[in-house]
């Protein structure tokens, strides 16, 4: 059984190269999302009346095709945290990313129709399953510039928020007097100080008074500096991370005396090990991995498999 319950667990995975099964099931859960976004979007069109039942029928069976994946996902769940009990493997699965994605995309169509929208997180797994790059995953760079910039992000976004309640009861203070229906507290005008410092300016609600249309101004242009703080600091961290990847490429060829290349045998204790797992236990700092004809820099989803060759400086050196 507990062989059976391991197969599963290996096909369900993302699809190794010499696995046709789980390639296969890949597919055919790539298949069945973009079947089911497809769905969700022709049931729009009244001109496609007549085929409702028909394209109901292909949800239902494509929610429960996802279904079957999701409690699949949590049997095997064991053996995705082998560091944990059988419990607390199915906890740390359904509070995870890919188990909340799983569960948003499953429960709208059972009992939260209003946020059919959700279904759209499914597009994340085709993101997941084929990686847009497979020498440096595109997906990996936007989550580690993300998580590397949070604290500079986060002070950025509490200097635009600072700015909007601002700007609003400046309005306020202006236009109630004029507009006392679009300005009618401090806090009405939150809408127009996002609409006017993210530069989007839907013109629904407005200033028409001179002091309100002088402070608009300022705002606007204090706006457009603020919004490009954020986008700044994302910039200069994707330009970090692909600099820091190319140094990492080139210092295995460099710095050849300090890198060791190590083939992963069957019998290697590393097999399963993350880069973490490596750096940790073993004192080496895992800078590429070559499986099969693909060269790629780890990332936090990576774990070592059989046959795989690990280029790895020593960090005691």
């Amino acid at each position: 059984m507990n062989d059976f319950k391991k197969r599963i667990f290996d096909i369900i995975q993302i699809g190794k190269e010499n696995d046709f099964a789980s390639k296969a099931f890949d597919v055919g859960i790539v298949i069945t999302i973009i079947v089911n976004i497809s769905i969700m979007f022709f049931q729009t069109y009244d001109e496609l009346a007549q085929y409702q039942g028909l394209m109901g029928t292909i949800e239902l069976v494509t929610v429960l095709i996802f279904c079957l994946e999701y409690f699949l996902r949590i049997w095997t769940a064991s053996y995705l945290y082998p560091d944990s009990k059988r419990m607390t493997a199915v906890f740390r699965f359904v509070t995870s990313f890919d188990g909340i994605v799983d569960l948003c995309t499953i429960l709208p169509f059972f009992y939260l129709s209003g946020f059919i929208a959700f279904r759209m997180l499914r597009v994340v797994r085709i993101l997941h399953l084929f990686r847009i790059n497979s020498n440096y995953d595109s997906i990996n760079v936007i989550k580690t510039v993300f998580i590397d910039k949070k604290n500079q992000l986060f002070s950025s976004m509490f200097i635009i928020m600072i700015l909007m309640c601002a700007s609003s009861l400046c309005m306020y203070s202006a236009e109630h007097e004029a507009q006392p229906e679009a300005f009618s507290n401090a806090f009405s005008g939150i809408w127009w100080s996002m609409s006017t410092i993210l530069t989007v300016g839907y013109g629904d609600v407005y200033p028409i008074t001179m002091a309100g249309r002088l402070m608009a101004i300022v705002i606007a242009f204090l706006g457009v500096g603020v919004v490009a703080i954020p986008t700044g600091i994302i910039s200069a961290g994707f330009v970090e991370q692909y600099s820091n990847a190319q140094n990492k490429s080139k210092g295995g060829v460099v710095l050849g005396e300090t890198v060791q290349t190590i083939y992963v045998d069957i019998d290697s204790n590393w097999i399963g090990a993350s880069a973490a797992d490596i750096k940790e236990l073993y004192g080496f700092d895992l800078i590429m991995v070559a499986r099969g004809n693909k060269h790629f820099v780890p990332d936090g989803d990576y774990n070592v498999e059989y046959e795989d060759s690990l280029a790895l400086v020593d960090m005691g050196k």
